[in-house]
C-alpha cells in the first residue's frame, strides 16, 4: 500500500500554543482569588491552566506592570529588530572573533619564530 502524504513531510498535527490576553489573565487571577479554598482547582481544571500562570500572572498584577501580562515570546506585537541592525550586530560579533583569532595565530607565529631561531642557535653550536 502506497503512502498519500509526500516524503520528508510530517504527518503529524502540531498544535498551536495558546495565548491569552492580558485582559483574560486579569479575570482567571481575579476569578481564581475570588473561589473558596475548594473550588480554587475547579477554576484551573475549566480553564485547563496551572497554578504556576496564575502565580506568574498574579505577581505581573500586584507588580502594576499590565504590559509584562503579555507573553513577549508568542505576542504578534513583539518587535523585530531592524534587519540592517541585527547584520551590523552580526558582522560585529565577526569581526571580533576574527580580531581573536588574529591575535592567536600572531602569538603563536611569534613563538615559532622564537624556536626556530633557537634551534638554528643550537645547531650552529653543534657543528
Amino acid at each position: 500500500m502506497t503512502s498519500t502524504t509526500p516524503a520528508g513531510s510530517d504527518p503529524a498535527f502540531r498544535p498551536k500554543r495558546r495565548t491569552f490576553s492580558p485582559e483574560y489573565k486579569l479575570r482567571i487571577v481575579a476569578e481564581y482569588d475570588a473561589a473558596p479554598k475548594n473550588e480554587k482547582g475547579a477554576v484551573l481544571r475549566r480553564e485547563r491552566l496551572y497554578h504556576s500562570h496564575v502565580k506568574e500572572w498574579r505577581a505581573a498584577r500586584d507588580a502594576g506592570a499590565l504590559e509584562k501580562l503579555v507573553d513577549r515570546r508568542t505576542s504578534p506585537a513583539r518587535p523585530k529588530k531592524p534587519a540592517a541592525g541585527a547584520e551590523n550586530e552580526k558582522l560585529r560579533r565577526h569581526v571580533e572573533r576574527l580580531e581573536k583569532e588574529l591575535a592567536r595565530n600572531k602569538a603563536a607565529l611569534e613563538v615559532m619564530g622564537e624556536a626556530s631561531a633557537l634551534l638554528e642557535m643550537i645547531s650552529e653550536g653543534a657543528d
